[in-house]
């Protein structure tokens, strides 16, 4: 089974940009990363007028664009899958997912954190944090790493989750 780690925070503290430092990071090391983003407002890549679209609003339940390089899944949900079900239905031949914008999710957390927002970290050890990424030392019983120490959290990662290959 693919391993989930869940990059949380507060708003703005920079989780995208964590994720966005640390797959380049992963990949030098040889890992395929997935990544998956929960976004509570919803969001539309089906245009009004195009085939695609033309496809769902005639009845498709579920419609795949595919071209040269590329593929794109639309398909109706009932509720707000979770992260172990997007996982298990769509992600394949990779290490490692990291998640973003799940709250309260079951899988192990890194919270991003940053002194400048004066507001208490999320998580704690029994929501499964097992380490923060911070501008400002905390001690909440796990691993506190400097935000910018990209190394430092892939380390964590790959000693916490992934297999060396040989």
């Amino acid at each position: 089974m693919i391993p989930i780690v869940s990059i949380t925070g507060r708003s703005n503290t920079g989780k995208t940009t964590l994720i966005e430092r640390m797959i380049p990071e992963l990949n030098r090391r040889g890992y395929r990363v997935g990544t998956i983003k929960h976004n509570l407002h919803g969001f539309e890549i089906d245009h009004e007028g195009k085939d695609s679209w033309r496809h769902r609003k005639a009845g498709a339940s579920i419609t795949v664009l595919a071209s040269p390089g590329k593929i794109a899944v639309m398909e109706d949900a009932e509720g707000d899958p979770t992260i172990s079900e997007l996982r298990d239905r769509y992600i394949r031949h990779v290490d490692i997912i990291l998640s973003e914008g799940f709250k309260g999710n079951p899988h192990p957390k890194i919270e991003v954190f940053r002194a400048v927002l004066k507001q208490e970290p999320l998580c704690t050890r029994e929501d499964g944090l097992i380490a923060i990424a911070s501008d400002v030392p905390l001690d909440r019983g796990v691993p506190c790493l400097d935000i910018n120490d990209i190394q430092g959290l892939a380390d964590l990662i790959e000693a916490r989750f992934l297999k060396k290959k040989e």
